[in-house]
């Protein structure tokens, strides 16, 4: 069986922004984020990129505009990602999803095909929807922050994606 560290996107693999991140040119990769994903990838973790894109259904974007950014995110740091599951859905705009964290069906998805060990994996969000779907699926939680503070929803804290990998290698030593 696999361990694996699943990755929200925005906010934790790019810089997160009041509007919908969906071109290239407003897709910015934080400081150590390329770092982060060696670290743990050369301890062994699969990467998987867990992420809502509710702005498929409110016709802002396409499928393969989160596509595009995501390529650009496998050319920035060396194309250490295993794999991206992404919901397109929004209950005001198409319909309720089980793939809409809080709901946990991409990462049950994912545990399924990639025959991954929720009790050796993580998820590392900057919301409490991703602290939630991780917990529904027994992995451990990291929630990003700008000011690292103890969080009741995860199991650990961090300010960015560097910091958070150092804590979970320092936790699985």
């Amino acid at each position: 069986m696999n361990k694996c560290i699943f990755l929200d996107r925005d906010g934790v693999l790019n810089e997160d922004r009041t509007d919908y991140v969906y071109r290239v040119e407003d897709f910015i990769i934080p400081d150590g984020v390329p770092e982060a994903l060696r670290l743990l990838k050369e301890a062994g973790y699969l990467l998987i990129v867990i992420t809502n894109q509710a702005g498929i259904a409110k016709g802002l974007y396409t499928r393969d505009d989160v596509m595009t950014c995501y390529n650009y995110l496998q050319d920035q740091c060396g194309k250490l990602i295993d794999d991206i599951y992404y919901c397109p859905h929004h209950p005001k705009y198409d319909s309720e999803s089980l793939t809409r964290k809080p709901g946990s069906l991409l990462l049950e998805k994912a545990i399924a095909k990639y025959n991954i060990r929720p009790d050796a994996s993580w998820m590392i969000g900057d919301a409490p929807r991703d602290m939630q779907a991780g917990k529904r699926v027994g992995v451990r939680t990291i929630r990003i922050a700008t000011e690292a503070q103890p969080s009741p929803d995860a199991d650990g804290y961090a300010t960015n994606l560097l910091e958070a990998s150092r804590f979970v290698l320092e936790f699985a030593a």
